[in-house]
């Protein structure tokens, strides 16, 4: 294959370079042999064998003479050198692999003589994970070909790829003819029915056999997939011309190296005539150059001019160096720096003992090999101690092979794992040739991210990366993160936007005397307490009438007073609250309402008296004219003063905020404090306005001109039935509508009574004068009798 052949050219490569060095081996040239190894396991041990003693037959007795090797390079299979390696072993040969690395190479216990010169490769996970974060690829397939390097990828990317939410959707592994004898049957199903939905697929190459799986790849056209791929990887589809092309776009992971310049003009001057004995150039000539053997003695004749191998299509042979190529080269300068060591040590010791040592074993390279590091002509750091071998630096490529036969690699970011990790990754995404049929940079992914304002559900039975979208409840939202698995509540002091992605301030708000509302209640405790003043002045202006004077003129008068500063008293719950109107609101509501229906109370009992007394001297006659019902207001208010005491005392109300009733507000309001003390105010003030109604409601057929036992039977009944209504509904209401209610009820009960006691006296004082005169009685009392 043309791609290994360039292996041995880069061996020509170091080894004519080393020759021609004066300062590297001088004196001494170094001679190589080549043996091919066929993908046999007897196969390389008769190789090796070969190698060793010059025959196969008979271990242990070399039929060599003169010409004896001190190392020997193998891969690029981990099987191969494995394989070798425990050959080689026995006799302590050195052996320098420049395929891949591998740990398992590096146990000094079973190969104590393999040295690896190719760079470490942890950290190629890392940097492919890196890659697919980058590009947002979430649902990826897995290629990877068996072996132990296989599984171990295999398990190193989807633990990384787990710990960064990325989904694998497939894994499918392959086959090798090292590994197994089913790949003799070069059927690959790459991707199936139900794996073709994925866009983003990475392909883990350990050696350079599966060019069976690449054909199958480029015969079913599994065009507009992106390909990620390690260095092992190559596109050798020689004489296979393809319209489209499955690989264009492939994205690499190739170690990096500085470029060795003189590499291209070596390659340049390689011929059939340079190097006779090389049987695969002759042929690989005979096969791209149109020429024809010569009958006399084989060679070769009637080629194109100024033949070349640079003249070739990549497709046919690429003359950039591939990391083999460049582990090769840098093998065989260790294998010189070492042998260049040793010679060293020799001279020296030849020195002290003035004795000339010119005979060495190989195994004596194997102390230098071991701990040897040196820089090659191109500048690159080489190592082939496995324990203090860094991770090298990652070369990101991109295949670009449209039209077919480009085959052009073309370098558009690194990978360097040994800075911080923000700046591991440096791509330039404008350099990328996509896959064929793909304009723009793909998407790869199971599920669609959602949108702000959704959270993430799992679906049942499948990867994390396939879910679906539920929005968030009420006041929460997914902020810039994509694809979170929780909803974010807003603090209490913030609300969220209609679209659910981030928390807005809410605005302080309270029942204002500028709101709609406000303005209503406000307006109409004002005009409530107008009316009743004038109402007032009314009665004073005509004290002297029967109307005014029956039922007590001096609860009348209480009565109106107290209604008017109930009206006001509606008031302190309009506007900003602060401690002094929280607990001015309760106080004075609860004592002036007190005064209100024990003043009912007061004039009920006035009537029932009033109607009690039949004949003169009597006690009930003694308790009207000496004003004892006037004495239930104070009695009444004092109790209703011991309560609040005791509530004020306890626990008062306090201001208070609600961030929940209105959408972005935060109402500030009054809190009751103790709700006990509070349904104890409100149940006394109802039993006052219970006992009034039931006094009112029995006297209420009594006879009498100016008997208002009627007007206090409705106007209690009207209390009751307003306070009945207000608790269900206070505690259903929230926020500003709570405390709307709550004046609401006070200016209804009041307006209650001051219609339903004093409309009717209000009527016959301006509108009927002539029935609020002593005349209009007694003449009514003779016409009755």
């Amino acid at each position: 294959m043309p791609n290994s052949y360039q292996n041995v050219l880069a061996f020509l490569f170091a080894i004519e370079k080393i020759n021609k060095n004066p300062h590297l081996l001088p004196n001494i040239s170094l001679g190589y042999e080549f043996h091919n190894f066929p993908y046999s396991h007897w196969k390389m041990l008769e190789s090796s064998l070969i190698l060793l003693t010059g025959q196969s037959d008979i271990p242990n007795y070399s039929c060599r003479k003169k010409n004896k090797s001190v190392a020997v390079l193998t891969g690029t299979s981990w099987a191969a050198s494995a394989q070798v390696g425990t050959l080689l072993e026995l006799y302590k040969f050195p052996q320098v692999t420049f395929g891949s690395f591998d740990p398992v190479l590096g146990d000094n216990g079973q190969f104590p003589s393999i040295y690896q010169a190719a760079p470490k490769d942890t950290s190629l996970v890392l940097a492919m994970v890196s890659l697919l974060l980058h590009f947002r690829w979430t649902w990826v397939g897995l290629v990877i070909m068996e072996g132990h390097k296989g599984l171990q990828f295999l398990s190193d990317v989807t633990g990384e790829m787990d710990r960064n939410k990325i989904c694998v959707a497939f894994v499918k592994m392959v086959s090798t003819h090292l590994v197994s004898y089913m790949a003799a049957a070069k059927e690959y199903i790459i991707l199936t029915k139900e794996t073709s939905q994925v866009n983003v697929v990475i392909i883990y190459y350990d050696t350079d056999f599966l060019n069976d799986v690449n054909y199958y790849i480029e015969q079913n056209l599994l065009t507009g997939k992106v390909w990620v791929t390690n260095s092992q990887w190559h596109a050798d589809m020689t004489g296979k011309s393809f319209i489209l092309n499955s690989f264009h776009g492939t994205l690499i992971f190739s170690n990096h190296h500085e470029e060795i310049s003189d590499f291209k003009m070596f390659v340049q001057e390689v011929n059939p005539s340079k190097y006779p004995d090389d049987f695969y150039l002759t042929r690989f000539w005979f096969n791209n150059f149109h020429c024809s053997f010569s009958d006399a003695d084989c060679s070769l004749k009637d080629c194109s001019p100024n033949a070349s191998l640079v003249q070739l299509p990549a497709s046919h042979f690429d003359t950039t160096m591939t990391d083999w190529s460049h582990n090769v080269h840098n093998a065989v300068y260790a294998v010189a720096h070492a042998l260049h060591e040793m010679l060293l040590q020799q001279a020296q010791m030849s020195l002290v003992e003035n004795k000339k040592v010119t005979v060495f074993s190989p195994w004596q390279l194997n102390p230098i090999l071991k701990n040897i590091q040196f820089k090659n002509p191109a500048g690159d750091q080489v190592n082939l101690n496995d324990k203090s071998k860094v991770d090298g630096q990652y070369d990101i490529l991109n295949f670009w092979n449209f039209p077919e036969g480009l085959r052009l690699k073309v370098k558009f970011g690194t990978f360097t794992p040994h800075v911080p990790q923000g700046q591991r990754l440096s791509l330039s995404d404008d350099m990328i040739e996509w896959a064929t049929g793909i304009t723009e940079m793909p998407h790869s992914v199971c599920s669609e991210s959602c949108q702000h304002g959704f959270r993430k559900t799992s679906q049942e039975g499948k990867p994390a990366c396939c879910f679906d979208c539920t929005p968030c409840p009420e006041n929460e939202i997914t902020n810039d993160t994509a694809d979170m698995e929780h909803c974010v509540k807003c603090p209490d002091d913030k609300y969220a936007t209609i679209q659910q992605d981030h928390c807005l301030q809410k605005s302080v708000t309270f029942l204002a005397h500028e709101d709609l509302i406000g303005k209503m209640l406000a307006g109409t405790a004002l005009s409530l307490t107008v009316l009743t003043a004038a109402v007032l002045g009314l009665f004073v202006k005509h004290q002297d009438t029967p109307i005014v004077k029956a039922n007590n003129r001096a609860l009348s008068y209480t009565l109106l007073i107290s209604l008017t500063f109930c009206f006001l008293c509606s008031l302190l719950f309009i506007g900003r609250p602060n401690s002094a109107t929280c607990i001015l609101q309760q106080i004075t509501f609860a004592v002036v309402f007190t005064v209100v229906v024990s003043t009912v109370l007061a004039k009920t009992i006035t009537v029932v008296l009033a109607f009690k007394i039949t004949a003169p001297g009597k006690r009930m006659r003694q308790l009207l004219i000496s004003g004892a019902p006037n004495y239930i207001i104070p009695i009444c208010t004092l109790v209703q003063l011991t309560l609040c005491g005791v509530w004020m005392g306890t626990n008062p109300p306090y201001i208070d905020t609600d961030a929940h009733s209105e959408h972005g507000h935060i109402i500030i309001l009054c809190n009751k404090g103790s709700l006990t003390a509070f349904y104890c105010v409100l149940g006394y003030l109802g039993s006052l306005a219970l006992l009034s109604f039931t006094v009112a409601f029995l006297v209420r057929n009594l006879p009498d001109t100016f008997n208002e036992a009627k007007f206090l039977t409705f106007s209690t009944l009207v209390f009751c039935s307003m306070w009945l209504t207000f608790l269900p509904i206070y505690h259903s209401s929230k926020g500003k509508v709570m405390v709307a209610m709550e004046v609401f009820s006070i200016l209804v009960s009041g307006a209650g009574f001051l219609g339903c006691i004093f409309a009717p006296k209000c009527y016959i004082i301006l509108l009927r004068p002539e029935r609020n005169s002593l005349h209009h009685f007694r003449d009514k009392t003779h016409s009755s009798k």
